[in-house]
């Protein structure tokens, strides 16, 4: 690519940027809706756009901070072009999480995601590539918060390599902006028929979950008393042989104090 392309492409960027920053700046602002939900929603981290349930946000922006935390977390900061900086959360594993190399490949709760950490060194590399500050990356992640701010627990993580992939992405976010959120959430009414009756269905299926669960713990218990019951009656026949050997070996020390006739 030409460099008067490069400049054309960067500036469609910085153009898509300034067109989403109401969008960027709707982040910062969703909101648990209903006064009365608003603790369960914000537990379940949902959270609502105009009446759209946003569980998880994608965001595409360069890498301006990278802060170790403790030995649990380290945050990535990105400029998500809003003009305000997002924080986005790693969860790291510790040690007893990550005994099994095969179920805990990586050493956080990200897919090939991987901090480098030694004595003076701290480094996070994706798929064997070095993150670092002005690395421009797509992110995806559910929404809570900390000490009133909002962020994101990162899910995902991926590297924009090149100008076209970046302006891609954030065409991508405008054009679901522009046909998704920007109307109403609504359903018709077979939607709702079949929501219905998925709720049902799940409700039913976890009432049998919980039958079945409860029949196999009396069942349990049921076959524990039995056993301590059989334990019982063993430990009264051994006391009884014991005290029999005893009368028997008592009797025998007896006779042979005897003396003889």
């Amino acid at each position: 690519m030409e460099k008067a392309d490069n400049i054309q492409h960067t500036r469609f960027v910085a153009f898509l940027m300034n067109d989403l920053k109401r969008a960027d700046r709707s982040f910062h602002g969703l909101v648990s809706e209903g006064r009365g939900t608003e603790e369960m929603l914000e537990c379940q981290k949902l959270y609502f756009w105009i009446n759209h349930p946003i569980r998880f946000v994608r965001v595409v922006g360069p890498i301006v901070a990278i802060d170790d935390i403790n030995p649990k977390y380290t945050i990535l900061t990105l400029d998500d072009g809003s003009g305000a900086t997002l924080g986005v959360k790693i969860i790291r594993r510790q040690l007893e999480d990550a005994d099994n190399p095969v179920d805990c490949p990586d050493n956080t709760a990200v897919a090939n995601l991987n901090v480098v950490s030694s004595v003076g060194v701290f480094e996070l590399a994706l798929a064997g590539d070095l993150l670092d500050i002005g690395t421009v990356v797509k992110v995806k992640g559910t929404l809570e918060e900390f000490r009133g701010v909002k962020q994101l627990e990162l899910k995902r993580i991926s590297i924009v390599k090149t100008t076209d992939e970046e302006v891609k992405a954030w065409n991508e976010l405008a054009q679901f902006r522009k046909n998704i959120l920007s109307e109403p959430w609504q359903l018709s009414n077979r939607e709702i028929k079949q929501l219905e009756e998925d709720v049902a269905a799940r409700r039913r299926k976890d009432e049998q979950h919980s039958r079945r669960k409860r029949e196999h713990h009396l069942q349990q218990k049921a076959k524990h008393m039995e056993y301590l019951e059989r334990k019982k009656q063993h430990d009264i026949k051994r006391d009884r042989w014991l005290v029999k050997m005893e009368e028997k070996m008592s009797a025998n020390a007896l006779d042979r104090r005897k003396p003889l006739q």
